[in-house]
């Protein structure tokens, strides 16, 4: 658990999520209703897990680069 205003203690979900809004959320138009704002999540995050690559992995996306890590460790 981080200490209050300190965001270094969990920098990954920190850039996470500050890329997730950046990125993602406002480039989108705003939600209407609360189900409208359920679907643009959802969708937010089907894109940076399944469809958003990234050179730091290789050009993989998240779910590829988990998939290749779970590969290696079977055939290890």
């Amino acid at each position: 658990m981080s200490r209050p205003g300190t965001p270094y203690d969990n920098a990954m979900i920190e850039r996470y999520w500050n890329e997730f809004k950046v990125s993602w959320i406002r480039t989108q138009p705003q939600p209407q209703t609360y189900q409208a704002l359920i679907q643009l999540i959802e969708e937010g995050i089907n894109y940076f897990n399944s469809i958003r690559r990234s050179a730091k992995r290789n050009g993989l996306t998240p779910e590829e680069y988990r998939n290749q890590a779970f590969k290696k460790q079977i055939t290890a």
